[in-house]
């Protein structure tokens, strides 16, 4: 399974890029197990989020499941490639598949996600 250092992640599967707004997707075991992703549904621009809310639902061809934010803040882009290609979020999870873009509310709230090891730690729990 591949869990970039870099990123900061959620036990429901998120990952999260740390900055002043910070590019959100799913983690890499989180489209595995979706397997083939033929839809995305997209949050839209401007909404407010809270952290555990369910931001936006990415539909497989096993389910459709409901993706959360993995932190509180407004969510100031997505990624209208997904529109065309949603597969892209099982090809490059970390890369040209990622979901949206979120400012943070409460930068506290990024620390309190896990570090690559503590994920994958609970991935192995």
């Amino acid at each position: 399974m591949n869990v970039p250092a870099q990123l900061k992640y959620s036990p429901s599967h998120e990952w999260v890029s740390v900055g002043d707004v910070c590019k959100c997707g799913i983690t890499d075991y989180a489209q595995h197990e979706l397997s083939d992703i033929v839809f995305v549904e997209l949050p839209e621009v401007g909404r407010s989020v809270k952290k555990g809310e369910t931001m936006c639902v990415v539909e497989s061809v096993k389910a459709a499941s409901d993706i959360y934010a993995p932190i509180s803040g407004v969510i100031t882009d997505v990624n209208m490639l997904l529109e065309k290609d949603p597969a892209a979020v099982n090809n490059d999870p970390y890369g040209s598949g990622w979901l949206c873009t979120i400012t943070p509310a409460d930068k506290k709230e990024l620390s309190q996600l896990l570090s690559s090891q503590q994920y994958t730690e609970h991935l192995n729990a």
